[in-house]
């Protein structure tokens, strides 16, 4: 399977759309669902705010040579185990999965967190259940920590794997390029 060209390109207020494109069913089966209106325009704004507050990035994916964006990738600031961290997230829409793309955002989304992110760690929390994005996190130069419980949204507990990147460790570099 060849790599998936992309871009990644930092969240603007029109990526608003593509947010409501990502929020179905079928896309949020791993993390309690699709959101409310209310709750997709609270998240839209949290991404706007993302760098002028220092608290990480998202993008909108970009899949060239087309030029179409076909999904979202980014991290954001949480706490984890007492350690400030980023945590990382990506979405990928469904005619356009199965093709490296989300590996090929994921690893472009860690080459700008090494340049641009304010904290060491920068951690996945896929389900356990999610083949499909603990393989991203393999391919994309994570390193399995172990299973934890995470809760995410805000309320629900899920079962996850905890991978991790150490942002300070260029070695890296090499392992997901």
């Amino acid at each position: 399977m060849s790599t998936a060209q992309v871009l990644i390109e930092p969240w603007t207020d029109a990526d608003l759309a593509l947010l409501r494109r990502v929020n179905t069913s079928e896309m949020k089966k791993h993390v309690g669902g699709p959101e409310t209106e209310e709750q997709l325009l609270v998240r839209h704004r949290r991404y706007l705010d993302f760098v002028p507050s220092g608290l990480g990035c998202m993008y909108r994916i970009v899949l060239l040579p087309e030029g179409e964006a076909v999904g979202t990738v980014g991290y954001g600031t949480r706490t984890w185990e007492g350690e400030t961290v980023h945590e990382m997230g990506w979405n990928v829409l469904p005619g356009h999965q199965g093709r490296g793309i989300a590996v090929a955002a994921t690893r472009a989304a860690v080459a700008a967190a090494r340049r641009e992110a304010a904290h060491r760690h920068l951690h996945a929390f896929p389900s356990v259940d999610n083949p499909a994005s603990n393989a991203v996190c393999a391919k994309a130069g994570f390193s399995l920590v172990g299973e934890t419980d995470f809760e995410f949204p805000p309320g629900r507990f899920m079962r996850s794997h905890n991978w991790r990147v150490d942002l300070e460790d260029l070695d890296l570099r090499a392992a997901a390029g």
